[in-house]
């Protein structure tokens, strides 16, 4: 954790180009990892300005572990999340320098559990695997395309919080 922080803190000395948050009619590329109690989630998403100050987009995740009961039976699991969101971002409210962005939104989402148990295979699926959440966020841009991203949230398969990298097309 120290490591990251020194990085963040070296780049924003380095770099004073950036542009935030995403723009009105514009794209921009989400990836990275998640925080959650059953394995290390991966995402990526695509996020579009829909309004000043709004953006919605659409997310795939990916997980699986391992467990090992302790009664001789392991098993392995693996969770594939769809999501979509929408967000409002804080820097024009609270002027918020353009290097950051600020944000917190909701999300709706469907996930796929798939468990294999001493060789068999059990899907999970229905309308009990919908959720829906709330997650808050911020985004550090090193210049006009490029910055990193760390969030916090529930309800979705990335719960608990994610960190990535965020590219604008």
């Amino acid at each position: 954790m120290k490591k990251i922080t020194l990085f963040l803190a070296l780049c924003a000395f380095g770099f004073t180009f950036a542009q935030a948050p995403l723009e009105e009619g514009n794209l921009q590329v989400n990836a990275g990892f998640g925080f959650s109690g059953w394995g290390t989630p991966i995402y990526a998403g695509l996020e579009f300005g829909v309004a000043p100050n709004i953006s919605v987009g659409g997310e795939l995740s990916y997980q699986s572990y391992n467990h090992n009961s302790g009664f001789g039976s392991d098993y392995k699991s693996s969770i594939i999340g769809i999501q979509a969101n929408g967000n409002y971002h804080f820097n024009e409210v609270f002027n918020i320098p353009s290097e950051w962005d600020f944000y917190a939104g909701a999300n709706l989402n469907y996930f796929s559990w798939s468990t294999k148990l001493d060789g068999e295979t059990f899907d999970y699926g229905g309308a009990d695997n919908f959720g829906i959440g709330l997650q808050v966020g911020g985004r550090y841009f090193f210049n006009d395309k490029f910055g990193v991203n760390l969030q916090i949230g529930g309800g979705n398969v990335v719960s608990g919080g994610r960190i990535g990298i965020t590219y604008k097309l």
